[in-house]
C-alpha cells in the first residue's frame, strides 16, 4: 500500500474488491481474497487558491450592480480579458459609426450627396458622396492620417462644430479605454506563477517555540520589493 502511495501520490485512494462481487469495499484486516484498486479521491474545494485568491463569494449585499457601475473604471479593469477586448472593440465601433453617421447627415441635409460632382458647388466636406466616403473621412481625421482627398471647407460652420465635438469625444474615449487596457496589462496577476511553495509544511522548534514553517522560492532573477506573505490557518 505504501508503494502504491509513493507511485500515485495522495490523489488516489486504495480500495478493495471482494471475490463475491459485492463491489468496492475499504481495505481491512481479516477479510477474504480481495483485489486492490485505485480510485481517484473526491477533491475538496480549496479555501485559498494557489494564486492567493480566496474562494469567498459575497451575497445578499443589495444594490450590488449599482455599486459596481458607480466605479466603472475599476470594474472594467477587474473584468476578464475577453470582456475587456469585447468592450474595447464595441465602444470604438459604435463611436465610429455614430460620428460617420453625423457627417453623412450633414452632407445629406445640405444636399452635398447630389451636388458633389457639380463644378461650381462647394460642399461641406469635399469628395463625400455616400456613407462609406463619410466613414472614410471620419477615420482619416480621427486617426490623423490626412490623405488630402477629403477635407472640410469654410462654407460649413456645422461641420466645424462637429469636428470640434469629434476631437473632444475621441480624446475622452482614447483616454478611458487605453488607460484601462494599460492598467490591466501592468497588473502582476501572473507573477505568482513563478513563485513556488514547498509541497509540505512542518512544525519544528524555532527560537524555543513550535513554529509552522514552509519554503517559498522565486524562479525569476528579479527581486521582489516589499513582498508580503499572508497565511490562513483552518482548524476544527
Amino acid at each position: 500500500m505504501s508503494a502504491l502511495r509513493r507511485k500515485f501520490g495522495d490523489d488516489y485512494q486504495v480500495v478493495t474488491t471482494s471475490s463475491s462481487g459485492s463491489g468496492l469495499q475499504p481495505q481491512g484486516p481479516g477479510q477474504g481474497p480481495q483485489q486492490q484498486q485505485l480510485v481517484p479521491k473526491k477533491k475538496r474545494q480549496r479555501f485559498v487558491d494557489k494564486n492567493g485568491r480566496c474562494n469567498v463569494q459575497h451575497g445578499n449585499l443589495g444594490s450590488e450592480t449599482s455599486r459596481y457601475l458607480s466605479d466603472l473604471f475599476t470594474t472594467l479593469v477587474d473584468l476578464k480579458w475577453r470582456w475587456n477586448l469585447f468592450i474595447f472593440i464595441l465602444t470604438y465601433t459604435v463611436a465610429w459609426l455614430f460620428m460617420a453617421s453625423m457627417w453623412w447627415v450633414i452632407a445629406y441635409t445640405r444636399g452635398d450627396l447630389n451636388k458633389a460632382h457639380v463644378g461650381n458647388y462647394t460642399p461641406c466636406v469635399a469628395n463625400v458622396y455616400n456613407f462609406p466616403s463619410a466613414f472614410l473621412f471620419f477615420i482619416e481625421t480621427e486617426a490623423t492620417i490626412g490623405y488630402g482627398y477629403r477635407y472640410i471647407t469654410d462654407k460649413c460652420p456645422e461641420g466645424i462644430i462637429l469636428f470640434l465635438f469629434q476631437s473632444i469625444l475621441g480624446s475622452i474615449v482614447d483616454a478611458f479605454l487605453i488607460g484601462c487596457m494599460f492598467i490591466k496589462m501592468s497588473q502582476p496577476k501572473k507573477r505568482a506563477e513563478t513563485l513556488m511553495f514547498s509541497e509540505h509544511a512542518v512544525i519544528s522548534m524555532r527560537d524555543g517555540k513550535l513554529t509552522l514553517m514552509f519554503r517559498v522560492g522565486n524562479l525569476r532573477n528579479s527581486h521582489m520589493v516589499s513582498a508580503q506573505i499572508r497565511c490562513k490557518l483552518l482548524k476544527e
